[in-house]
């Protein structure tokens, strides 16, 4: 067995914030009160912010900062349209990145479905790894359900759940009553206010569809 370290490529789902402007301060502000709605999914996250539709020069190193003190981890920037704001992003000790063509996938081979029959409790994370979740009681508010594929809650889900945490773009989450603080899919997130009325405390389903959030509602 080898004990020397080993550089190996792979992927990971990061949030990607898309800037409409150079307005740093309007940007951090944005910032601050999505921490303050979901802090628990947003401490320490880390983020890409992409800039492909910005005209101007950026103030790279304030945006470093602004993101760092709203508790988010500032990764790197892609998007850039030239060389010289390579540089100043570079110079602000931004990674420089270009966005992967090619979908994520799911894991090869899922492991069996996780299945737990207890409520989740506030405080609670939960974790189903390379496989499906399921929840057969409540989710309470401040718990969080993750999965790398698909969640079904058969009570109320009032906390968070995060399906296709590995990139999964088809995994899809199915709750009996719809009191959610956070969904997502594969990085693409909605808080409550984002949620239309008609499907609040409603047994639905939430998916992403050509990297569009969507919910439907569950009539059987």
């Amino acid at each position: 067995m080898s004990h020397s370290p080993d550089l190996k490529g792979s992927s990971f789902t990061l949030s990607v914030l898309h800037l409409s402007d150079n307005d740093v301060i309007k940007t951090v502000n944005f910032l601050n009160e999505k921490v303050q709605q979901a802090p628990a999914f947003f401490a320490n996250a880390p983020v890409v912010i992409n800039i492909a539709k910005v005209d101007g020069e950026i103030d790279f190193a304030a945006l470093k900062h602004g993101i760092s003190e709203a508790g988010m981890i500032p990764v790197g920037v892609t998007g850039c349209k030239d060389k010289r704001t390579q540089t100043l992003a570079s110079e602000a000790n931004f990674a420089v990145m270009s966005a992967s063509k090619s979908p994520s996938q799911a894991p090869a081979t899922l492991a069996p479905t996780k299945i737990v029959r207890a409520p989740v409790r506030s405080g609670q994370q939960i974790y189903a790894k390379d496989c499906d979740l399921v929840i057969l009681s409540h989710v309470s508010e401040g718990a969080e359900v993750i999965a790398d594929g698909s969640i079904h809650i058969h009570g109320t889900l009032r906390g968070r759940a995060i399906a296709g945490a590995s990139g999964n773009k088809d995994a899809v989450i199915i709750c009996n009553k719809l009191n959610a603080e956070l969904m997502s899919i594969a990085g693409h997130y909605w808080l409550t206010e984002q949620f239309a009325k008609e499907y609040w405390q409603q047994k639905v389903m939430f998916s992403l569809d050509n990297d569009s959030l969507k919910f439907e509602l569950v009539t059987i």
